[in-house]
């Protein structure tokens, strides 16, 4: 199965990405994480059931890149550390990564000044034929999940508010696209580089 909902369990989550890439950098053990996700709630969650699925989801996107892209979450200026966070999350979730090559590259070539109000019930309407696994999400999935993938987008800088969609170009940081040249990541690179 290609796509999943992941991202109903959040957006790009910078400032807890720092976190918890510096957890995963200290290395951490099983106690360890559990103490600072749970008791000290180092991600100032609602409560011990949102923490720790913010933080698993978290963890597993940054856990499909190396170290490197960690420490440019830890330690980047604000636009290093929200474009490896964005690398990240397009590696975990193809949902969010074609959406990128796909529907707002495609925009972008047209240019259309910002997403159409259909864009994303088409798009999840191609992905059935793209993954016949896919499930068939219900109608509050699909908007947990448009929600999430647009607070991202303009988290990242590509829509200037969820509310207008209006489209805005974006240059990833030098460090990031060096990052996934050296480790050869072609395709998050082609998802998050998609103004001409």
């Amino acid at each position: 199965m290609r796509y999943s909902a992941d991202l109903t369990a959040g957006s790009l989550k910078v400032p807890e990405s720092r976190i918890v890439a510096r957890l995963l950098l200290d290395g951490v053990d099983r106690q360890g994480w559990r103490d600072a996700i749970e008791k000290e709630n180092v991600l100032q969650a609602r409560n011990p059931v949102t923490a720790k699925r913010l933080a698993r989801l978290i963890r597993q996107r940054l856990e499909t890149m190396q170290a490197d892209l960690w420490k440019l979450i830890r330690d980047g200026t604000g636009n290093v550390a929200t474009h490896a966070a964005l690398a990240a999350a397009v590696k975990h979730s193809p949902l969010l990564g074609d959406f990128l090559d796909l529907v707002v590259r495609g925009q972008f070539r047209v240019f259309n000044p910002k997403l159409s109000a259909v864009a994303w019930e088409d798009y999840l309407n191609d992905c059935q034929g793209r993954d016949p696994d896919m499930p068939l999400w219900t109608e509050i999935t699909r908007r947990r999940l448009k929600s999430s993938v647009f607070q991202t987008l303009a988290q990242a800088g590509y829509l200037a508010d969820t509310r207008t969609l209006k489209l805005q170009p974006v240059h990833i940081a030098r460090v990031v696209i060096d990052y996934l040249q050296d480790h050869d990541e072609a395709y998050v690179l082609r998802c998050i580089q998609v103004f001409p």
